[in-house]
């Protein structure tokens, strides 16, 4: 099948430069490439996938901690590593 496609000028100039010193047609490059990609898509797509355990704990920031002044954030820190 023939049909056209927009390649970056650069990506084109690297592709046809490796074809020749392949002695390859820029077609069977792209066909290569292509058949990677796809390839490589679907061992992704194989993978069976898993849930992470979520944690029950509670939490949340100390009392008096402001997360956005990283000084008084330092401070607490130091204080409770210090104890």
């Amino acid at each position: 099948m023939r049909t056209t496609l927009r390649v970056d000028d650069e990506l084109l100039r690297q592709a046809k430069s490796h074809a020749a010193r392949q002695g390859r047609s820029l077609t069977s490059v792209f066909e290569e490439a292509l058949r990677r990609l796809l390839a490589e898509s679907a061992q992704h797509e194989q993978r069976t996938r898993f849930e992470l355990p979520v944690s029950a704990a509670s939490g949340g920031v100390l009392p008096g901690v402001d997360l956005d002044d990283s000084a008084a954030l330092l401070d607490v820190m130091e204080r409770r590593a210090s104890s």
